[in-house]
């Protein structure tokens, strides 16, 4: 059971492979709305006076399109014959599947095409924009919307952005179109109504309604979660159609359900529209997405780690390492640090940070405030580009390091923390592949049961920093819990390394 995609596939008979059918179906409701004026919009979390819909249905239904994809499937190469099932020698089924391919290479077979249906919504009628899911159009060879009226019209692919599931397509066409506005997602509660129109199963204009069922999910589709959870039926074809408040407007992105056979058993989630307007806007001015960049890798910070860091409450993004020269290292950041504000937006928790971030205007100056050493302080950080930090390598891991040259020898482990530690020597940098320039003390033994277990530390995991202070030899990681036992705290900081991955973690000392 889990979440999953909801374009459909056409191509196959119904009832073949019924178990990768129902892992492909995935979710979106597909609602096309035109442009309602002010006169038009309703005013209240109500349902017109007769308790319908019907009115605002057949005001959105024009602005949503059905999207139909193929792709041609891989063809052999010429002179290419499939394999033969393995027979025994002599085998007479060796000589028939032989003799049958052959046959079936003589022909000429057409190229064929797998079929994908979803759905979209028009936002611009004069230029023909559509928005849909980028898993409903990737690697789609021919794109094509279909209007309410069925009218076929070839689109072309403007952009798309696979870290949050966004697609921007353009069509030509004299023929008339209507195009409904983003709204405010920020501004949905709870409860709320919402109508989503698509394409489910191919069925074409389908109509569901629902609430609000739940905000800012995260089901780990990409690094910016934040989903709308709405019990509105969404199925297989409805990706990449919105979802509509009441005043006719899409809040959300229909991309996804949670569902143990694939259909809809009312968990679906949408991309908020805060969300995928700036993506869209990006889209059509640059063809790809531009997002903000800090230079950090970051992890939560955890009720332990606040404590053993003397920060008020668990909240934040802490800094785990810094990428060299990057926007955050050049502004003075440093591992350990917990952002809690960024341009003036409360950071409540590590997952927001990123979006934060990515929203932010390249080269913009902002002031990001941070926890360090039991007081608040305020940087200046000028905000770099994600995408030409990708392209110039500086997000993917460096170079394999040479072979080491230390001569330190080999020392009894140290006990604490449920952990046995010792110094680095040449064996244990080629046993556990640790960096040469690696410093500190290495773990060889963890007690079972152990509060350090329980965290997750592993024999070779290396121990960089103790209560955010270099360690160099065991004594100096017992000095320091020693001396946080003295202080009476409930827990103490590691800083540790795992083949080049760094990260804290607070181990009580109860």
């Amino acid at each position: 059971m889990g979440a999953h995609r909801a374009s459909g596939r056409r191509g196959r008979k119904a009832g073949v492979y019924p178990v990768i059918a129902a892992l492909l179906w995935a979710l979106t409701a597909v609602v096309g709305a035109p442009s309602v004026s002010a006169a038009q919009t309703t005013t209240g979390p109500s349902r017109a006076s007769n308790g319908s819909f019907a009115d605002l249905a057949e005001k959105l239904l024009p602005a949503v399109v059905n999207i139909s994809t193929s792709q041609a499937a891989p063809q052999r190469a010429p002179g290419q014959r499939p394999e033969v099932p393995q027979f025994p020698p002599g085998s007479p089924f060796e000589d028939f599947f032989r003799d049958f391919f052959d046959r079936q290479q003589q022909q000429d077979q057409p190229q064929r095409k797998a079929t994908s249906l979803g759905s979209g919504f028009i936002i611009d009628a004069k230029n023909g924009y559509v928005v849909t899911n980028n898993h409903v159009v990737q690697d789609a060879d021919e794109i094509t919307v279909i209007l309410q009226d069925d009218t076929n019209i070839k689109a072309e692919l403007v952009g798309k952005d696979s870290k949050t599931d966004v697609a921007l397509l353009k069509i030509k066409t004299s023929h008339p179109l209507v195009a409904v506005p983003f709204g405010d997602s920020d501004a949905m509660r709870v409860g709320d109504w919402v109508l989503a129109i698509g394409n489910p199963f191919g069925l074409g204009g389908s109509v569901t309604a629902g609430i609000i069922s739940a905000r800012q999910r995260n089901i780990d589709a990409g690094p910016y979660d934040d989903f709308l959870q709405t019990d509105a039926s969404i199925n297989r074809g409805n990706s990449g159609g919105p979802m509509f408040n009441l005043n006719g407007e899409v809040i959300g992105i229909n991309t996804a359900i949670f569902s143990p056979s694939g259909g809809s058993v009312g968990i679906g989630f949408a991309i908020p529209a805060n969300l995928a307007k700036q993506v869209v806007a990006q889209l059509k001015e640059f063809g790809k997405t531009k997002r903000g960049w800090l230079g950090v890798r970051i992890q939560a910070v955890t009720p332990e780690i606040a404590e053993s860091l003397g920060l008020p409450a668990h909240k934040g993004a802490l800094v785990a390492s810094l990428t060299p020269d990057g926007p955050a290292a050049k502004a003075g950041i440093l591992a350990g640090d917990i952002v809690t504000k960024f341009d003036g937006k409360e950071i409540g928790e590590m997952r927001r940070l990123p979006r934060v971030v990515a929203e932010t205007a390249i080269d913009k100056a902002v002031p990001v405030e941070i926890w360090r050493k039991g007081k608040a302080q305020t940087l200046q950080v000028k905000v770099g580009e994600l995408e030409a930090a990708e392209e110039q390598g500086l997000l993917a891991a460096g170079p394999e390091d040479k072979a080491p040259k230390d001569k330190t020898p080999a020392q009894k482990p140290t006990e604490s923390l449920g952990l046995k530690f010792t110094a680095i020597t040449p064996d244990l940098r080629q046993q556990y592949e640790i960096k040469p320039d690696m410093k500190g003390v290495v773990v060889t033994d963890v007690q079972a049961n152990s509060a350090a277990a329980e965290k997750g530390l592993k024999a070779g995991d290396v121990i960089i920093e103790v209560g955010q202070e270099e360690v160099r030899k065991p004594e100096d990681v017992t000095a320091k819990v020693q001396k946080a036992k003295e202080q009476s705290k409930k827990s103490i900081l590691l800083l540790v390394d795992r083949k080049g991955d760094l990260r804290f973690v607070a181990i009580p000392l109860s």
